[in-house]
């Protein structure tokens, strides 16, 4: 399992959102413990599971594209 763990500043620069944001917003609304960061060691400093943070943009920018028709088709914004 090969996964990439970033920082905050680090998941900063990549989704260019202030590092704030992401720790005051973000963290535990829309990133989950266990899922999205772990605090390694039960300690202070978390990290970022870079994989599971990008999965799921894409999958929150999929559902966002598409509109649900009545019919249960979709049309694609």
């Amino acid at each position: 399992m090969n996964n990439t763990y970033l920082t905050t500043e680090e998941l900063s620069a990549r989704i260019k959102y202030d590092p704030r944001t992401i720790r005051d917003q973000l963290k535990d609304s829309v990133l989950l413990e266990g899922r999205h960061y772990f605090r390694p060691f039960g300690g202070r400093k978390i990290l970022y599971i870079w994989e599971n943070v990008e999965q799921d943009m894409f999958k929150a920018m999929a559902a966002i594209s598409t509109i649900p028709m009545a019919q249960g088709d979709a049309l694609y914004a």
